[in-house]
């Protein structure tokens, strides 16, 4: 080995054993500050006020979301006339008030929706390079949308929830006429079904009897229960059962007349809904199947056409 070889190799030796050197310098020194910081900070917060370490001791979510989300009601608030708070109120009724909703709630969302659905179309806008009037009027229009979600969730879950108590009455007037043919009273056999059947039904079902328990009249709970829900059927069962219970009419009597009216209504539903197929299917049929299918089948056709005129 030429003696050029071995002085490039003791440099290159060099060289690594600097570099380890120093790296591990650099990260003893970087541990030690990083040590040093944690030490200071840990220092400032014994040295802070209690109220102060109070204030830091408290979770985030009640640091800073919940007075975020307080901020965003109050605007929501400002700007939403009075008669739409009660509008959405009675939108979360008929959705079967869900878990931590009401109506500073959904408000809040509102503005969260215009801020956030404003920021992204804008962003998405310059990130394009649109012209300025393009952004102004993309950033509005999104903004728009974004007050405006929060009102369609709540109208698809309150749609979803009537839908579900239509599709479930009949059964549920069926177990209910039964029981109390069998001998049970009318309370008793609202708890039975209550309690063997699943899903929104069952929950109004329960809560009308939650209210008799509390003293509360069979004919106001059923009140009560009517005014809760937009369902046609539901809510002529009990104009049926209140007026029976007024002019003293046999509740099984009643019960086996709306249980059978309940499965004829089914029964037109189901026709009603196969007679729309076909034109629901139109367009889909126009515009999907029909090219798809006109390319198949005229598609060679129109090729040989093609090359018998051209003479390919």
């Amino acid at each position: 080995m030429s003696g050029t070889m071995l002085l490039l190799l003791g440099l290159g030796a060099l060289f690594v054993a600097i570099t380890i050197a120093l790296a591990t310098i650099g990260s003893l020194t970087s541990d030690r500050a990083a040590v040093n910081r944690s030490l200071a900070a840990v220092e400032a917060i014994n040295a802070a006020p209690e109220s102060m370490r109070r204030e830091l001791d408290r979770p985030f979510s009640e640091r800073v979301v919940s007075p975020s989300m307080a901020r965003f009601t109050e605007i929501g608030r400002r700007v939403t006339p009075a008669e739409r708070s009660g509008t959405i109120r009675r939108r979360l009724e008929l959705a079967g008030s869900p878990p931590g909703w009401d109506v500073d709630r959904v408000l809040a969302f509102k503005v969260i929706g215009v801020l956030v659905l404003a920021l992204v179309a804008s962003l998405l806008a310059l990130a394009f390079s649109a012209p300025l009037l393009t952004i102004v009027i993309v950033t509005a229009l999104a903004g728009l949308a974004g007050w405006f979600v929060p009102n369609l969730v709540l109208y698809q879950a309150a749609y979803n929830r009537s839908e579900r108590i239509r599709r479930e009455l009949p059964d549920a007037l069926d177990l209910l006429s039964i029981s109390v043919e069998a001998g049970l009273g009318f309370d008793a056999a609202l708890s039975q079904v209550a309690r063997n059947t699943e899903g929104p039904l069952a929950d109004e079902f329960f809560r009308v009897l939650q209210e008799m328990q509390i003293g509360t009249g069979r004919s106001d709970a059923m009140r009560a229960l009517g005014e809760r829900t937009d369902v046609a059927e539901l809510r002529g069962f009990v104009t049926a059962m209140v007026q029976a219970d007024a002019f003293g009419i046999p509740i099984a009597n009643v019960l086996r007349v709306q249980s059978r009216e309940m499965r004829i209504k089914r029964s037109q539903r189901a026709e009603e809904l196969a007679q729309k197929v076909p034109v629901k299917i139109l367009f889909p049929l126009i515009f999907c199947i029909l090219p798809a299918l006109f390319v198949v089948i005229l598609g060679p056709a129109a090729i040989r056409i093609i090359t018998a005129f051209t003479g390919g």
